[in-house]
């Protein structure tokens, strides 16, 4: 049985994980629940039908693989059971952006240190490109006062739904941690966790092609890699992705409120997860993770990471961590990419770094 496996492939990002590992001559297992979708992904790969979280679980504490990555969200409800299955002997990686989720995923780095495994949470594009960033800009240097991220993906569509991951993923990963209401937005306030507007502090970039986009804030799992990376006290995470309409920021308040009551909730759920989705082309050539950092003495450095369309590159980067795990490169605890292997990691994955120094 091949040493890898991944859940959720025959999903989008699954099938780009695989064709990643196969690059690196490393054969996946691929594990879903549809036994004909998984044929049809597989191309000569082995699989595995497990059709519940539960199953899949069973599945890895049997079989006992090396490396567990889970594609499956919503990750507020996948990441813990699979993460308990892989252990005491496998590792474990997802590509979680969700605050609960990897403060959850976060917390168990003392019981994966003594296990001797180790888990990476959110290797996906977000938090990687942009704990990227901080930490390029961080080394050799004082601990920060304020640190701004912001992540701008450039990403190519496909037909068809939405889906119930990625719909409860938006529904229900909003941001389900201390320091506020359920649905309200947050950032860091000396040190802590503190309520925020969605979509609140809107920014417009210009991207070093000459472009601009809008960002705002969003409570996404790049806030609190961030934080971790710089130790800042004062950290705020915004997106592109994030509506930039004053009207739509006007009416979130009230429209998150709703959320609080649990048919509305998972009526919208239902709902989201049914909308189409059409083919599109990326919408710029590079996607960009941004930071600026500041000091305490005034210093301000700035930086980029440029990338290729983001959904390849949510492929890469797991795929060049199960190489390092796999080569004994990895220590045990729990970590975001970047906190595990550096600045450098992004570079290994086609990365490319601006930096530029203020005053």
């Amino acid at each position: 049985m091949t040493d890898v496996w991944i859940l959720g492939g025959t999903g989008r990002s699954g099938r780009a994980i695989a064709a990643e590992l196969r690059r690196r001559s490393i054969e996946p297992v691929l594990v879903g629940r549809d036994a004909g979708r998984l044929k049809a992904a597989a191309d000569g790969l082995p699989t595995i039908v497990a059709a519940s979280v539960r199953e899949t679980a069973a599945a890895i504490r049997r079989e006992r693989p090396a490396v567990v990555i889970n594609t499956v969200g919503p990750f507020i409800e996948t990441a813990l059971p699979l993460l308990d299955a892989c252990l005491p002997a496998g590792h474990y990686l997802d590509l979680a952006n969700d605050l609960a989720s990897l403060t959850a995923i976060l917390g168990r780095h003392g019981e994966l240190t003594a296990a001797g495994c180790t888990a990476v949470t959110g290797a996906g594009f977000g938090v990687t490109a942009t704990e990227s960033v901080v930490v390029k800009l961080c080394e050799g240097r004082p601990t920060p006062r304020r640190v701004r991220v912001d992540m701008v993906p450039s990403l190519a569509a496909e037909d068809g739904v939405v889906g119930d991951a990625l719909a409860a993923t938006i529904v229900e990963g909003i941001p389900g941690v201390e320091g506020g209401g359920r649905f309200q937005g947050r950032r860091y306030r000396d040190g802590r966790l503190t309520p925020a507007s969605l979509a609140g502090d809107p920014m417009k970039l210009v991207l070093p092609d000459g472009s601009t986009v809008t960002t705002a804030s969003m409570p996404l799992g790049e806030l609190v890699a961030a934080q971790r990376a710089s130790g800042a006290a004062d950290v705020l995470a915004a997106s592109s992705e994030a509506p930039s309409s004053p009207v739509v920021r006007a009416v979130l308040p009230v429209a998150t409120a709703l959320l609080a009551i649990g048919p509305v909730r998972a009526l919208l759920r239902r709902r989201l997860a049914a909308v189409p989705t059409r083919a599109r082309p990326k919408p710029r050539e590079h996607s960009w993770g941004h930071a600026v950092v500041q000091w305490p003495d005034g210093s301000i450095r700035e930086g980029w990471l440029r990338v290729g369309e983001a959904q390849s590159w949510t492929a890469t980067v797991p795929a060049e961590l199960v190489r390092r795990l796999l080569a004994g490169q990895g220590k045990p605890g729990a970590y975001t990419p970047a906190a595990l292997f550096g600045s450098t990691l992004a570079e290994a994955c086609g990365g490319v770094y601006q930096v530029a120094v203020h005053r």
